[in-house]
């Protein structure tokens, strides 16, 4: 019942970069699969990436591949989504989840769901 704080978005140019943040207050992401969705007005929800708790099992959406990378610190608990080579296609609303996985080969969650943080790539 705790909740999802997440950070780090922000306006950028096509071609930068920025790093999501996620923490939990209340209880611990660790014991945990985290992952970010993100929601844009016309679009439908899109899951963006997923890590299991023991950082064995990752998943990209695939317009995100070898552009996105997500980690997880333990030491910190925080999980962090780096975002390089930024399009304008990815402005959106990025939202931390818990409980992620892969279902039919898109990715569904059954968790937290986070406030999010706001990510706009303007040309």
């Amino acid at each position: 019942q705790g909740q999802l704080v997440e950070s780090g978005g922000g306006l950028v140019q096509p071609g930068g970069s920025l790093r999501l943040s996620c923490a939990a207050s209340g209880f611990t992401l660790d014991n945990y699969a985290v992952g970010w969705f993100r929601l844009a007005p016309g679009k439908r929800r899109e899951g963006v990436s997923c890590i299991s708790s023991d950082n064995i099992t990752t998943y990209y959406l695939d317009s995100a591949k070898e552009r996105f990378t997500i980690a997880r610190d333990h030491d910190k608990h925080t999980v962090y989504l780096q975002m390089n080579d930024l399009k304008p296609e990815d402005t959106a609303e990025y939202h931390c989840v818990t409980g992620c996985s892969v279902v039919a080969g898109e990715l569904t969650w059954h968790g937290s769901w986070g406030q999010g943080t706001h990510v706009t790539v303007f040309a």
